[in-house]
């Protein structure tokens, strides 16, 4: 848990890196809105480049190596941030980058949801992206501090970004997913993963209770297409849906609130201040999230949570005095990760082993390359259509989360990877 936690510590953190550098970057290179909202719709198209090329690797590779090598990926380009000249090379580093984050993060989901029990995964993802929020606000304060100190103090930004790379050692002592070695026909491997666990559980806890009555399962070879026949189509749709209205609405708010406060006349300074006293609430968010996320059917929650963000964001759109502000902004970062957290649980849950992160990484990518345009979309309303457009536009995409997946997801509470493969077989 420690271990995944603070590589997501630090992935989390990056993807949020440019948030707090471009108002630095718009000063000292003199660019405008739109110029920095083609970079940042650079970071994610290099996400759903990752996405779908991290899972469909992982689903042959494995699942602790992926970690490992798209932990080094993203911290390697994002120091590389820290040494561009200009815009175009800013735009290729960003991407790159993107690459490496959106890979993580599939993987990291997967391996989550099957190496963590059946009836607490949901609260140890909330605990292990409680860590990773963390980064938020971490990143938020070391940009507070080094960015005023010079005109080029935007670039230590990233050098904080790119310290992941150390976790990559730790993450080498994690165990392979026994599950996915089974589904590879090595199942002598499988078993001396599941011995080890055992044994060390035994020393941590005294006996293990006898074991339940196993599921029996019919092993089928499948392929990256089975994620749209039948047993899989509905789901993979809603959860499309629900990633694409995510990362609009989440990154909508987070990645422009800094920039848009800069734009409407407040100092870069207090731009910098209150962004960073909102991004606190971004630790309690995923410690909601794994309150609830084993206590009530998931997408009842996911839904409950996605309405709260809609008025959220309404009512921060509508005002313009420090404390509400402040307020309202602190409840959106502490929602976003709670969403977050439950959406990471819930999207493993609708596919096989064999092409779970596949799965993942597919919808999660879909996600990522619906913010190619949506920076565009928020320039473009902002500039047509004044501040409070764009936080109608954010309330819009979650009040689409809330009805698709209420209206149309399936039900995971409580049921096993390898019973929802059978269900949805």
């Amino acid at each position: 848990m420690w271990v995944l936690g603070f590589i997501f510590f630090f992935e989390i953190g990056d993807i949020n890196t440019f948030s707090y550098a471009a108002p630095a970057i718009l000063r000292q290179w003199h660019l405008s809105i739109s110029e920095i909202s083609v970079v940042v719709s650079g970071t994610f198209f290099g996400m759903f480049a990752g996405g779908s090329i991290g899972g469909w690797i992982s689903d042959r590779a494995g699942r602790r190596k992926g970690l490992i090598y798209t932990t080094l990926w993203y911290s390697g380009f994002s120091l590389l941030n820290a040494f561009v000249s200009g815009r175009t090379s800013l735009l290729l580093t960003r991407l790159l980058t993107g690459v490496g984050l959106a890979a993580m993060t599939v993987v990291g989901i997967t391996y989550v949801s099957e190496m963590f029990p059946t009836k607490s995964r949901g609260k140890y993802q909330g605990l292990i992206l409680m860590i990773g929020f963390v980064g938020v606000p971490a990143m938020a304060y070391v940009a507070r501090f080094l960015i005023p100190l010079a005109p080029w103090g935007w670039r230590l930004v990233f050098v904080w970004g790119s310290l992941g790379g150390v976790l990559a050692v730790f993450a080498k002592g994690l165990q392979e997913s026994p599950r996915w070695l089974e589904k590879c026909g090595r199942t002598k491997e499988a078993d001396e993963v599941l011995t080890r666990i055992e044994e060390r559980v035994r020393v941590e806890r005294g006996d293990l209770p006898l074991t339940q009555e196993p599921v029996m399962i019919r092993l089928r070879r499948r392929a990256y297409n089975d994620l749209f026949r039948p047993a899989h189509r509905r789901q993979t749709a809603v959860l499309i849906v629900a990633w694409v209205c995510q990362t609009l609405g989440m990154y909508g708010f987070m990645a422009w609130v800094p920039t848009l406060l800069v734009a409407h006349g407040f100092s870069l300074v207090n731009s910098l201040s209150w962004s960073s006293a909102m991004s606190i609430g971004s630790i309690p968010g995923p410690l909601l999230a794994a309150a609830i996320a084993d206590r009530w059917e998931r997408k009842w929650s996911i839904a409950a949570v996605a309405l709260t963000m809609a008025g959220c964001g309404l009512l921060y759109g509508m005002t313009f005095r420090t404390i509400p502000i402040i307020v309202f902004g602190f409840l959106l970062a502490m929602f976003g990760p709670a969403f977050g957290s439950l959406l990471y649980t819930y999207t493993p849950e609708a596919y096989p082993t064999e092409i779970r992160n596949s799965g993942v990484g597919l919808t999660y990518a879909i996600g990522r390359l619906a913010n190619v345009t949506g920076p565009l979309l928020v320039a473009f309303f902002y500039n047509h259509f004044g501040y409070m457009s764009v936080f109608v536009y954010i309330a819009t995409c979650w009040v689409v989360v809330a009805i698709t997946v209420s209206g149309f997801g399936m039900r995971t509470k409580a049921r096993s990877l390898e019973q929802l493969s059978e269900a949805t077989a």
